[in-house]
């Protein structure tokens, strides 16, 4: 798309000091920062502007102490699981500060500059009004450096963990709340998620960036991690670093840790990809979905690589109700895991076993948690051999992983720190120390029932043929009826016909090398996608096809679909 953008400090620095000292006897500046920002790199840089005064919203917050004892109960105990708060900004800052601030931005002449987390409360009517963005994956990879602090708190030297559960519970929800009564408002986007690199756009550009991309498929941008378990499909099929050890995550389609770009006139613009949520929130989602889920997508795609790594960790997921009663979530993160690809002989853990008694599982499970000897998951909890186009369903509460030498499609719900882990085989994690393991929280969630017969009969490989035409034919692959979300695989040589019926569409090219997905009417450009990527079809889209392309033509494709089921 066409627009203009500022790249460096010294464009930057210079479109500012042009509208804001345009033959103006005072002109007052706002640069709001999200959480993970590096607040220290902008007031560097903003310093050289000729500011009567710069101004650091972080001396206006209230003192850590002060600021750490109103978010405990929010923190919890817990080593990886908090409470979803409820705060805003006015809770973070000393008002008799901000009052004083105030009355001396009043009071004063010339450019006044006020910067940092919460800056926009501070002073909401600037004439000059900058977003400084940043997605949730750089924000992580700044945790593990430790480079950033929580909002008004000293804490870059803890754990990522920790980090992590300050941002899901606390931080980003103060963020985000107040980011989307900002969105018609913002002058100038930042992107700084390159150090020294900075890029800035005009409000009109971000929004045009955003309209248009809210009535076509798109990609938001993957991020790939190592893990105890990993493997090494991805190296070779996503053209990875062959010089790390595994990969064992990709979040391909997670659009609250996801970044997005833009590409102004040549220049691709980073943000979250949530942003287009916010913004477009019933073009992208459709009303129904919307009606259910407000401002959350509530679809997740990521892959987990056990092709020549090892087995994930045993696991359970909490129901509906106790994650509402325990963490404050609104729904819970029912799953499936869909085979990619496969070794012979990999294998998925799933459902417990007929006749397990629950309370010798739970003692056996804490013993081996204890003493370090092996927990024999073969004893309690089913194990199904798994190969290639394999669906196997997890709806809350089934106790599952997958094993080695698979390539996991992991088609779930959003919420996505929820995972009780139940054994992790002994191992340690990737910083050589024990992963945490959540048996407590476990033995409150697992549905007993779903044993060996449930399992076969209702979670493992249940596909009914429900559409065909000339080149191709549809299947239902799931999920539960438990579950929120309907998978629909389609086998074609030819195009094949879709609709978003008012919904949001989410798919993964599972069979082909390269495919293309095209209005019937040309309302967006033609979009190709490759095999394993995944991309979303916004609600607004409607009608769209897809067709085998470049080497796929006359070839057998696949794609697996997800969209959120309002109908049985």
């Amino acid at each position: 798309m066409e627009g203009k953008i500022w790249k460096g400090w010294s464009q930057i620095l210079g479109k500012i000091e042009e509208v804001c000292l345009a033959d103006k006897k005072k002109t007052v500046v706002v640069v709001e920062c999200y959480q993970g920002v590096d607040k220290q790199e902008l007031l560097s840089h903003l310093k050289e502007l000729p500011a009567a005064w710069l101004v650091d919203t972080g001396c206006l917050f209230k003192s850590t102490e002060e600021i750490e004892r109103m978010t405990a109960p929010y923190m919890t105990d817990d080593t990886l699981f908090g409470y979803c708060a409820h705060f805003s900004y006015a809770d973070f800052f000393d008002r008799d500060k901000v009052l004083a601030c105030r009355k001396q931005v009043e009071d004063a002449e010339g450019l006044v500059v006020l910067c940092g987390h919460g800056s926009a409360e501070v002073l909401d009517d600037p004439d000059v009004l900058v977003y400084a963005d940043m997605a949730r994956w750089e924000i992580q990879q700044r945790f593990r450096r430790k480079e950033v602090n929580g909002l008004g708190v000293e804490d870059r030297g803890v754990a990522p963990s920790i980090h992590y559960k300050r941002g899901y519970f606390i931080d980003w929800i103060v963020c985000d709340n107040q980011k989307k009564q900002l969105l018609e408002r913002v002058d100038y986007w930042l992107d700084t998620h390159i150090k020294e690199t900075p890029k800035m756009i005009e409000g009109a550009t971000w929004k045009a960036g955003l309209e248009k991309t809210a009535h076509r498929p798109f990609r938001v941008v993957p991020f790939f991690d190592p893990a105890p378990w990993g493997g090494q499909w991805m190296k070779e099929v996503c053209d990875l670093d062959k010089e790390q050890r595994n990969f064992g995550w990709c979040f391909d389609c997670v659009p609250e840790e996801n970044s997005l770009y833009l590409n102004v006139s040549g220049t691709l613009f980073e943000m979250p990809s949530n942003n287009l949520i916010f913004y477009r929130t019933r073009d992208v989602l459709g009303g129904p979905v919307e009606a259910r889920f407000g401002q959350s997508f509530p679809i997740r795609f990521d892959f987990l690589d056990t092709m020549g790594g090892g087995n994930l960790s045993l696991q359970v997921h909490p129901t509906t109700q106790y994650i509402r009663d325990t963490f404050g979530m609104l729904y819970t993160q029912d799953e499936s895991y869909y085979l990619l690809d496969a070794e012979e002989g990999a294998t998925v853990f799933l459902g417990v076993k007929t006749g397990v008694d629950p309370d010798e599982m739970i003692i056996a499970l804490q013993d081996a948690q204890k003493t370090g000897e092996p927990f024999d998951a073969g004893k309690y909890v089913n194990q199904w051999p798994a190969k290639k186009h394999d669906h196997f369903l997890i709806p809350a509460g089934t106790i599952h992983c997958s094993g080695a030498g698979a390539m996991v499609l992991e088609i779930s719900a959003t919420p996505s720190i929820f995972t009780f882990k139940l054994w992790d085989w002994g191992r340690l994690g990737l910083d050589g120390l024990p992963r945490p393991i959540n048996i407590g929280h476990g033995s409150h969630v697992i549905q007993w029932e779903r044993q060996t017969e449930f399992v076969r009969q209702q979670l493992v490989n249940h596909v009914e043929r429900v559409f065909e035409g000339d080149g191709w034919y549809e299947e239902r692959t799931g999920l539960h009826e438990n579950e929120f979300i309907e998978t629909r695989r389609h086998w074609f040589t030819d195009t094949v016909l879709h609709h978003t019926e008012n919904g949001v569409n989410v798919l993964n090219v599972v069979e082909g090398d390269e495919l293309v997905v095209e209005s019937p009417d040309g309302a967006f450009e033609p979009f190709v996608v490759h095999y394993a990527e995944t991309f979303i079809v916004p609600a607004s889209v409607g009608a769209y096809t897809i067709s085998p392309s470049g080497q796929s033509k006359g070839k057998r494709c696949g794609t697996i679909k997800a969209y959120v089921r309002f109908k049985q």
